[in-house]
């Protein structure tokens, strides 16, 4: 206490000055209005300044959640699309009946599909991604408990990723197409030429298409995957051709295919659930046993 004390009697000329300065702030903020008013607005702007900084902050703390909640709408949103394309089949295969094809059941919990319905999005994240060997794997955050299985499809926004290979309960391996194990079944868009897409364990910007002679196509063609397996539905983008030349005594061609995901900044994925997968390995299996 003395200490204090002592420390504002050494003090007492400063602490009388802000005194004086306090009593002169208030008496002309009481008497003027116009230097009131001056106050007033710079107090404002000030407060205006910190909320805007605050706010800035925030939203930025804030990025994480609404990136989830738009992914999660995308995925609606892709549902909602593949769900439309196979009622549109179904409807111009069989009978023009339009009253099943926009159905608003599209968000439902995971694993449990919707009536004539055969794809489903589950959002995940990447936990960890390699692109630098030659067999890349990549780990999600989801599992057996948000109804991930093996050999279910992902893609990223922007194309084709891989395959899940291992599921343990809240983690996943998927086998990235930049591993030289695995091909994707794709095919040029609007046309019925398709091919294994595979890396070659180079670039980690290009895969490559395998053609027969006789087909058709052009730089810059979009390459889709093929719809002819239980993995991935037909249609979803996986690059585009930028080069090609022959093969095999050119009785194939072989197109470099610049892929659309970029594997190096892989952040955001779907991972596809074809709830019709079990059913068609089944039959396919029978038909291979009784061939």
């Amino acid at each position: 206490m003395q200490k204090l004390l002592a420390f504002l009697i050494s003090k007492r000329h400063w602490i009388l000055f802000l005194l004086c300065e306090i009593i002169s702030f208030v008496l002309i903020y009481r008497n003027n209005a116009y230097q009131r008013n001056m106050i007033l607005s710079s107090a404002n702007a000030i407060t205006g300044s910190i909320s805007s900084v605050s706010n800035t902050v925030l939203s930025y703390l804030n990025l994480q959640n609404v990136n989830q909640q738009l992914l999660e709408h995308n995925s609606l949103l892709e549902m909602e699309i593949l769900r439309l394309q196979e009622q549109l089949k179904k409807t111009s295969l069989d009978t023009v009946d339009f009253s099943r094809v926009f159905l608003t059941d599209t968000a439902r919990t995971a694993g449990v599909p919707a009536p004539d319905y055969t794809y489903e999005y589950i959002a995940a994240g990447v936990a960890n991604n390699t692109t630098t060997y030659v067999n890349n794997y990549i780990t999600i955050n989801k599992g057996f408990g948000d109804g991930i299985r093996p050999d279910m499809g992902v893609i990223s926004p922007r194309g084709v990723v891989g395959i899940v290979m291992t599921v343990k309960n809240h983690y996943s391996i998927v086998i990235s197409l930049l591993n030289t194990k695995y091909k994707v079944n794709c095919k040029v868009k609007n046309t019925s030429f398709f091919g294994g897409l595979a890396w070659r364990g180079d670039d980690v910007r290009y895969a490559y298409l395998e053609l027969p002679a006789h087909a058709t196509f052009q730089v810059g063609d979009t390459i889709v995957t093929s719809g002819y397996s239980a993995v991935f539905p037909q249609g979803l983008i996986t690059g585009v051709v930028e080069s090609f030349d022959k093969q095999r005594d050119y009785n194939f061609y072989s197109l470099k295919v610049r892929l659309a995901a970029d594997f190096q900044s892989l952040n955001a994925l779907w991972v596809i659930v074809n709830h019709s997968q079990d059913e068609q390995w089944e039959i396919e299996r029978e038909a291979m046993g009784n061939g």
